[in-house]
Parts: structure tokens; sequence; C-alpha cells
């Protein structure tokens, strides 16, 4: 019982350690000040929620059981945040213009809060574009390698010599066959998602037990029917893989097409802070893009364990 309790207040102790670091030893004074203490009002806002949380923990189990899985990993986040704080705002160990403040970093997610959303709306748009058309094309491409001999026996030379080379490599010729970047960012993004939901469909059509063929054949179904009721169905762990693999694909796609021209975005946006030399910018777009990124992974996950609930649990997040 000790034990339990000790890593459910393991969060609450790193974030109150992590508040007395920042208040009670004043940053470097190499180091350009922030307008405010912003990583103070980050930590005191995630303290409260802790708090509110493990008060909460007491009334209902799953809540504590949560608490304490994860209690441990968030109090070694905190720490890991405090020595950040310690080496780049307290004693300036490294150079401060490339590692700055931390109450600078988290500022821009306040100063530069319009901008931001902006950015946001901006890339999910663009990402939603060119996801979409690449996850119809390689969804289409994947079936069609899977059930038709004749077409894989065509197709899959030009899939295995273009897919493993990097959408992004393709920029220059892009960049001169369509008429603007945001195009060219959509193509690049399309064919970052085509590759590894066309392969893993394909695969996992391959892969499905012919008995479960010859029982369709048995009942008389024909062939639509074989290809949406019997092979797709069996082959969804193996397209929910395809589609993972393509959403980071498309992450890293996307900042590097943004920078070709396009005036909105994160990937743009991280481009003109580091060309301004405001790091503490760059840090809070990475910040914001490794978020981003990680909730909508969680929500595939989330919406596997829905449709493939004899998986759950499976392949975690």
């Amino acid at each position: 019982m000790l034990l339990k309790q000790t890593k459910r207040l393991s969060v609450i102790a790193s974030l109150i350690f992590a508040i007395l670091i920042q208040v009670l030893i004043p940053n470097s004074t190499i180091q350009p000040q922030a307008q405010a203490p912003y990583f103070t009002y980050f930590l005191f806002i995630v303290g409260v929620i802790f708090v509110a949380f493990y008060g909460y923990s007491f009334l209902n189990k799953k809540a504590a059981d949560k608490l304490e899985e994860k209690g441990p990993l968030f109090a070694g986040g905190a720490l890991l945040l405090t020595i950040i704080n310690l080496v780049c705002s307290k004693f300036s160990l490294l150079p401060v213009l490339f590692f700055p403040s931390l109450d600078r970093v988290f500022g821009v997610f306040v100063n530069d809060l319009p901008l931001i959303i902006e950015c946001i709306l901006s890339s999910g748009k663009l990402l939603i574009i060119g996801f979409a058309v690449g996850a119809i094309l390689g969804f289409t491409t994947g079936i069609l390698i899977g059930f038709n001999k004749k077409i894989a026996y065509w197709v899959n030379p030009f899939t295995k010599i273009i897919g493993p080379i990097p959408a992004t490599s393709w920029s220059p010729l892009v960049l001169s066959l369509f008429s603007t970047s945001y195009q060219a960012a959509v193509f690049m993004i399309a064919l970052s998602v085509w590759f590894p939901i066309t392969v893993m469909t394909s695969n996992g059509i391959q892969n499905v037990q012919q008995t479960y063929f010859e029982v369709a054949d048995t009942l008389g179904a024909g062939k639509l029917c074989k290809i949406f009721k019997v092979g797709i169905p069996a082959a969804l762990p193996s397209v929910f893989l395809g589609f993972f693999y393509a959403t980071t694909g498309s992450f890293v796609t996307l900042v590097t097409a943004e920078m070709f021209g396009c005036k909105s975005g994160i990937g743009w946006y991280l481009n003109w802070q580091k060309s301004m030399m405001l790091y503490a910018n760059v840090y809070a777009g990475l910040i914001l893009l490794a978020v981003l990124c990680n909730f909508i992974i969680t929500l595939l996950f989330k919406f596997k364990d829905k449709v493939l609930g004899w998986q759950k649990g499976v392949i975690k997040w």
C-alpha cells in the first residue's frame, strides 16, 4: 500500500521540487530574461491538475491504477525539465543563443498564440488533404496488388523502386512540375503516405488464410464479396499498421514540404524562426509538433481498438 501511494505521489513531489528550484534559484545573468515566469505558471497549472487527479483517485479505482502506473513516468519527465532548467536557465552551462531558458520557450505559446493557431490550422489543412489523397491511393493500390497477381506483377517493382525513396528527395523535381509550392507539398505528403499503406495493405491481404476464401466459395460468395467481406476485414491489422507508419512519415514530410515556399504552417514557422535565430520559438514549434503527432496517433490507436476489439492491447502506443 505504501509503495502504491509513493508511486501516486511521485509526480506531485517531483513538481514541487521543480517549483522550488524555479523559484528559489535565480536565473543566470547572461540568460536573456522572459517577459514573465511562464515556466513557473506551467508548473503550477500542471501541479494543480495532478493534485486534483490524485484526490479523484481516492474515489475512482481506475484513476488510481492509472496514476500508479503513469505517476513515476510523469515524475521522471518533471525531473528532466528540472535538469534542463538548471543547465540552461539557472547556470547557463550551454550557449544561451542556442539553449534559451524554459521561461522564454513556454512564453512563446502565450506571446505567439494567434500565429501558432494559424500555423496549426494551415498545417492541418495541408496534412488532411495530402494524407487523404495518399491513403485513398495507397489503400486502392494495396487491394489491387493483394488480389490480382497480374497487377502485382507490374506494380510491385514500381512500388519497390519508388516507395523507399524519401518523399522529400523528390522536392527539386516536384517543385518544377507543379505550379505552386502548396500543390507540391500535397504531392510529397501523399507520396509519403501512399507507400506504407500500399505495402501493409497488400501484405495483409496476401497473408490472409486461404481457408477463409475457400469457405466463402463454399457459401457461394462472389469476387466482390470475398474482397470486401473476407479479405479486407482479415487484413485490417496490417492496414492499421500502415496508417500508423504513414502518420509519422507524413509529419516528417509536412515539416520539410512547408519549408519550400509555403507562407504558413508549422514547418514554415520553424524555418522562419531558425533564420531569425529565435531558438526559443524553434523549440516551442518542435514541442507543438511532437504533441500534435502524438495526439493524432493516439486517436488512431483508440479508433483501432474500437474496430479491432479482439486485438486491443496487442500493439500499444
